[in-house]
């Protein structure tokens, strides 16, 4: 392990339904409200443990002052499938929830997704919650809303009255944060892919690695749901080159995958079948591929 990576346990409790990995970089009056939503608006009690990036912005001071958090903590920015990654000796829960610090959960957000799991039977699957954003960007899996667009203009209590009225129906291909997995089917796939550092297109990798382990339950959790202010992040960073490194990777372009595989945002109808592509859309992400090389 580097000198500069550093990784606290403080909870001790062994009645924890979840383990929240939460990733952070220089974030802080966004982790602050992120963590507040989660004390305040779960119905279970879950293990937090939270990503530092560099924390510049005094996130570890903070942190440390936590007596509910677990955390590692890293000098320079490892990024988010590193950061993910280096969570894995501290999960003390059998499932593992990935969650964005720029995210307000709502109220009984887990309950819905236990609800979920409890109803599924068995551990190949990976849900997600369903986000409500404040700009409509095309994303079929989102309720588009607007109660701020930065901390600034938040208005917790309007979202919080209203949050019953944001209806939408459970949906097919998860991949979206926040997402819930079984612990062991994380540990079977290896986590996140570290060849997409610091982290762009790692999410639909997950999923692709999940398909190749043979799962097919991809579900959207219409009932539970975070208010997402949006790639507070993200817009920050130098991206990876994700979607070429996805085609060359598994041979197909991560839009095909999702959208073909996953039926990300369609409704969702059960266990996903291996879609049977067409001639021409096989030649067309052969030559995508081969112009790559």
């Amino acid at each position: 392990m580097p000198d500069q990576l550093r990784k606290v346990s403080c909870i001790h409790s062994d009645e924890m339904k979840y383990s929240l990995l939460v990733p952070s970089w220089n974030n802080l009056d966004y982790l602050k409200l992120c963590i507040g939503s989660i004390r305040k608006n779960s119905y279970f009690n879950h293990q937090i443990i939270v990503i530092i990036n560099e924390g510049a912005d005094g996130t570890e001071s903070w942190v440390k002052l936590q007596p509910d958090l677990d955390y590692v903590f890293s000098a320079t920015n490892i990024g988010i499938c590193y950061g993910l990654n280096s969570c894995r000796s501290l999960v003390k829960t059998g499932y593992i929830v990935y969650i964005n610090d720029d995210m307000y959960v709502l109220p009984n957000w887990d309950k819905a997704l236990d609800e979920a799991v409890l109803g599924i039977g068995h551990k190949l699957f990976m849900l997600s919650s369903t986000m409500i954003e404040p700009t409509d960007t095309g994303n079929q899996c989102v309720v588009v809303k607007d109660y701020g667009r930065d901390i600034q203009s938040f208005n917790e209590e309007k979202l919080l009255r209203e949050s019953v009225q944001l209806v939408k129906d459970d949906w097919s291909g998860s991949t979206w944060p926040p997402i819930l997995l079984p612990t062991e089917l994380w540990d079977l796939v290896g986590g996140m892919s570290v060849e997409f550092s610091p982290g762009m297109y790692s999410d639909p990798d997950l999923s692709m690695k999940l398909w190749q382990a043979g799962v097919r339950y991809f579900k959207g959790i219409g009932k539970s749901k975070v208010y997402h202010f949006g790639s507070k992040s993200t817009k920050r960073i130098q991206n990876n080159n994700g979607r070429e490194l996805f085609l060359m990777k598994w041979g197909l372009t991560s839009n095909s995958f999702v959208t073909h595989y996953l039926r990300r945002g369609k409704q969702f109808e059960g266990l996903l079948v291996t879609p049977k592509f067409g001639f021409a859309a096989k030649w067309k992400n052969r030559i995508k591929r081969i112009t790559k090389c």
